[in-house]
C-alpha cells in the first residue's frame, strides 16, 4: 500500500508546507488570523489548530495509544497565541519527522485499534491506512489554509511536492 519512505517524505512535506502557511500568516494581524472566514473551521487559526491536535491524535494512534483523547484534548481555540502556536507546531512537525525516521516497513503491517474520545466505539483500521490518513488530513485542511490565506492578501509558498527541496 504505501512504505516507509513515502511517510519520510510526506513527513518531510508536512514540515515544509506548515512552514510555508506560517510564513505567510506571520504577516497576518491576530485579528486576521481569527477572522471567520466561512471554513469549516471558520478562521485561519481554528484551522491550524484542529491540524495541530489532529497530528497528534492521528501520531499517537500509529504509537499505539489505543486511548489518546484521554490525554489529547482537540481544541480550536488554543493555543491561542500565535507564538506560542508556532512553536508548539513547530515540535509537532519534528515529532512526526521523528516518527517517520525510525519507521520501518513492517511497523505499517496489522492493525491499529482505538477507541474515541467517548470510549463508546472499538476503531481498528490497518496501519498503512492511519499513516495515509495523518497525511491525507493534513494536506485537506492545509489547502483550506492556503485558499484563506491567499484570500487575505498573505503569499504561502506553492503546494506541489515537486517544489520540495
Amino acid at each position: 500500500m504505501i512504505s516507509a519512505e513515502y511517510c519520510r517524505l510526506m513527513a518531510r512535506y508536512n514540515t515544509w508546507q506548515n512552514a510555508s502557511l506560517v510564513n505567510a500568516a506571520d504577516g497576518l494581524s491576530h485579528e486576521d488570523r481569527w477572522m471567520d472566514r466561512g471554513a469549516f473551521f471558520r478562521s485561519i487559526a481554528a484551522t491550524l489548530n484542529h491540524l495541530y491536535w489532529a497530528d497528534a491524535l492521528i501520531l499517537e494512534r500509529l504509537k499505539g495509544n489505543v486511548r489518546p483523547e484521554e490525554t489529547i484534548k482537540h481544541s480550536l481555540t488554543s493555543p491561542s497565541d500565535w507564538d506560542a502556536f508556532k512553536a508548539l507546531r513547530l515540535q509537532r512537525n519534528e515529532d512526526i519527522e521523528a516518527w517517520a525516521a525510525r519507521l520501518r516497513e513492517a511497523d505499517l503491517n496489522g492493525m491499529l485499534v482505538w477507541y474515541p474520545g467517548d470510549g463508546s466505539t472499538r476503531i481498528e483500521k490497518p496501519k498503512a491506512l492511519v499513516a495515509i490518513q495523518l497525511f491525507n488530513h493534513q494536506t485537506h485542511h492545509r489547502g483550506q489554509v492556503h485558499a484563506m490565506l491567499t484570500a487575505a492578501g498573505a503569499k504561502p509558498e506553492p503546494t506541489d511536492i515537486h517544489h520540495l527541496a
